[in-house]
């Protein structure tokens, strides 16, 4: 799928969205927006695209929110209705998406990432989220999905300063998993989405969905969520085909049912 700020490309069960404006970092205006939500529902119905890769072309991820629309007054009073309900279209679909952080990833951009289920970044990438320096706020989730993954103390500092962190301090704070060259970023991403589409499709959205819920659940309900997936997955032919193969020694052969 070719849209005019970014573009989807296929490798089996492996999606990759790339945000392309790199004249503006990957900033996004209002068409940025509108074909975030096309290509967010696009993903969503394509039953056989099991994994989501987001990265940037050129030097950035994204650099959020396109100033220079903003100020020029070219942002319309629905653009952040758009954003938000973009990232959390990739937030809640049921598949695994992975942000493959090259470069600037400030912003909303540093808000995309969070709302991915797992963040790799280059050795390059700088991260922040300094919408205070422009009197604003992060407001498409980052005052609430930032501290949930980094603590507050550390949330508050990144969003209360405007100070952007490097690849190593996002990775001992826990923004990120694992920091690689950029020249070995994509390969690194495909990797491990390879390595999660290899898994029983069913056992992987369950393992999605029980984190993102149980999150906000008291423990003892979210441990009792937890219970009642494994009974629905239980006589499920994937698991059966699993346990099967285990004792075969041979690679499983999933079939999502």
């Amino acid at each position: 799928m070719q849209l005019e700020t970014m573009f989807i490309t296929r490798d089996g069960p492996i999606a990759t969205l790339h945000l392309n404006r790199t004249t503006r970092l990957n900033a996004f205006g209002n068409q940025g927006t509108i074909d975030l939500n096309i290509a967010a529902d696009a993903l969503a119905r394509d039953d056989t695209a099991r994994i989501v890769i987001i990265t940037g072309e050129g030097r950035a991820f994204s650099t959020g929110i396109d100033l220079k629309e903003l100020s020029a007054g070219e942002i319309d009073m629905s653009y952040h209705h758009r954003w938000e309900g973009g990232l959390r279209k990739f937030e809640a679909m049921n598949k695994v998406v992975i942000g493959a952080i090259n470069g600037y990833c400030l912003g909303g951009g540093l808000q995309l990432a969070l709302a991915c289920d797992i963040r790799i970044a280059s050795t390059n990438a700088q991260f922040g989220q300094s919408e205070v320096c422009i009197g604003s706020i992060p407001a498409a989730g980052g005052t609430q999905r930032l501290p949930r993954m980094i603590g507050m103390s550390d949330a508050m500092l990144m969003m209360l300063t405007g100070n952007r962190i490097n690849a190593e301090e996002a990775l001992r704070i826990g923004l990120v998993s694992r920091l690689v060259p950029a020249s070995e970023l994509m390969n690194v991403a495909r990797e491990i989405a390879t390595r999660i589409a290899d898994n029983a499709p069913l056992a992987v959205r369950a393992v999605k969905r029980l984190v993102k819920d149980g999150m906000d659940m008291p423990l003892l309900t979210a441990i009792q969520a937890e219970q009642f997936a494994l009974g629905l997955l239980r006589d499920s032919e994937d698991r059966i085909e699993g346990r099967r193969a285990f004792q075969e020694k041979r690679k499983p052969n999933y079939q999502g049912r």
